[in-house]
């Protein structure tokens, strides 16, 4: 093999190794920035691409998700005089790599500054206790501003955060008294309601327990007043049944007169200390020795 020959293969291995090295392949959520003599060409996106050796260059490689910048805690002032540290996280992504690569110098540390300026700005307009009330309206505020500013680095902020609002430790200290304070109210007032609602129960049991006895004593009464209407009524059933009887069988004046005596008879063996005798009675005992005598005269005889 002569020297020419191994000239060329040397060029040739050259010549791929060149081609290779000038080979890309941009993958997903990644932008190439692409310079042409150090003038801006063009933006590759997903795929394969191949860079023209020697004139071309990439100049950056821009990702594409979103982002996030977490900002250290930067001294405000608010409108009552009031100084607190207040750190920020900002979350934004790359919509034009081009105005990106070429818009700003350093775009995190111009959105950094940009993020303090705004909040301080915002921040000088409100109070210690809207400071501390309001992070959905100082977010709000802060995101419109900021993505209005970054638009022509071709960023596009999402939302922005307060992550953390530090008061000086005097306020601190008195804030936590204050929260404190108000803690054992409510725990205060939990108990209250605690014992209202027990002594409710309680009064409510009570209640029912004494609706429960009257309901008791009443049937108890209602029962007890029907046995003796029951009673009563047995006995004028009875009653009646007896002078039903006494007028189906018809009797006769002597022995309405006997039964009239065994009556008295039984009301004299009462406790009674005066008896009234009838005159029917009087007649019926007149009676009654005449009988015993009529009785007594074949006894004699004999």
């Amino acid at each position: 093999m002569g020297p020419m020959e191994i000239a060329l293969i040397a060029i040739g291995i050259i010549v791929v190794i060149i081609i290779i090295r000038n080979i890309r392949v941009v993958q997903q959520a990644k932008a190439y920035v692409v310079e042409r003599l150090g003038a801006y060409k063009t933006t590759w996106g997903v795929g394969l691409h191949f860079k023209v050796p020697f004139i071309e260059r990439v100049a950056k490689v821009v990702s594409l998700k979103e982002q996030v910048a977490d900002f250290q805690p930067q001294p405000v002032i608010t409108k009552d005089n009031v100084t607190m540290q207040i750190d920020t996280v900002v979350y934004f992504e790359i919509t034009d790599p081009k105005l990106y690569t070429y818009g700003i110098e350093n775009p995190m540390t111009a959105i950094e500054n940009l993020s303090a300026t705004t909040l301080r700005n915002i921040i000088g307009e409100l109070e210690l206790d809207q400071t501390l009330t309001s992070r959905d309206i100082i977010n709000s505020k802060m995101r419109a501003i900021l993505d209005e500013a970054t638009d022509p680095w071709g960023i596009k902020v999402n939302r922005v955060e307060l992550k953390n609002i530090l008061p000086p430790k005097e306020i601190q200290n008195a804030m936590e008294k204050q929260m404190k304070a108000e803690r054992e109210r409510r725990e205060a007032i939990l108990r209250a309601e605690g014992e209202k609602k027990s002594a409710v129960l309680i009064a409510e049991g009570e209640k029912e327990s004494a609706i429960l006895r009257g309901e008791a004593k009443k049937q108890a009464a209602i029962l007890e007043a029907e046995g003796r209407a029951e009673a009563i009524l047995k006995v004028q059933e009875a009653t009646a049944e007896g002078i039903r009887r006494i007028n189906e069988a018809a009797p006769s004046d002597a022995v309405i007169r006997i039964k009239a005596l065994e009556a008295f008879a039984a009301a004299a063996d009462g406790k009674a200390t005066k008896i009234i005798i009838p005159s029917e009675i009087q007649g019926l005992a007149g009676l009654a020795e005449g009988i015993v005598e009529a009785v007594k005269k074949p006894e004699d005889s004999q």
